[in-house]
């Protein structure tokens, strides 16, 4: 599995290029967030979403997939919301939630027959830039861990990974607290999983 170095957060415009790069060509990454580190891939293209569900076990029939978005222009492509749940992505995002919307009919073909997707606009810098560079979102899950160490240290993290990702990008050391789900579907949003991210009252 390549490795990929990023330091602080930040990545060179070369280094976005490449990523983005290898996303289109279907490869699948593992990568820091603003909580767990994330298996990912470029959310339009079916065949990584396929290894990923693979990798993960999961049925894209049954489980709510989540998408990385750059920014809340790039969700409202993809999810629809309304006035109030805009105003709760301006104040809670970027940061560490997942927002349960009701889907749009721009998802791509592996999210068809789902009315439900995840939001992230995640507090760590490089999850945005990727997406704003690849122009649409990425699909993401946290990587699964037995030892707590495994989701904290990237070196560990990518030796659990080799094989299974095609590249990892190295960041600073991971969490073990996942985001905050907030579903937004009904006529007030509810907190299904209390994670790292808190609202406000």
């Amino acid at each position: 599995m390549k490795r990929i170095k990023i330091w602080n957060e930040e990545v060179s415009s070369r280094q976005l290029d490449d990523i983005c790069a290898s996303l289109e060509a279907g490869e699948t990454m593992v990568m820091p967030t603003d909580t767990l580190y994330a298996i990912a891939c470029d959310a339009l293209c079916p065949k990584a979403i396929e290894k990923i569900c693979r990798l993960k076990g999961i049925n894209p029939e049954k489980t709510n997939l989540s998408i990385i978005c750059a920014d809340i222009s790039m969700a409202a492509e993809y999810a629809r919301f309304d006035n109030y749940a805009f105003k709760l992505l301006k104040e809670c995002t970027p940061g560490p939630f997942t927002f349960i919307f009701k889907s749009a009919s721009k998802l791509p073909k592996a999210f068809k027959g789902r009315k439900l997707v995840g939001v992230r606009i995640p507090g760590n810098r490089l999850c945005r830039d990727i997406a704003e560079r690849l122009g649409h979102p990425l699909l993401t899950t946290s990587i699964e861990y037995a030892d707590p160490d495994y989701a904290r240290d990237p070196e560990l993290i990518a030796e659990a990974y080799d094989g299974k990702a095609d590249f990892m990008l190295l960041g600073e050391e991971g969490d073990t607290t996942p985001s905050t789900i907030v579903d937004c579907t009904g006529t007030s949003p509810e907190i299904v999983r209390q994670g790292k991210g808190r609202i406000n009252d």
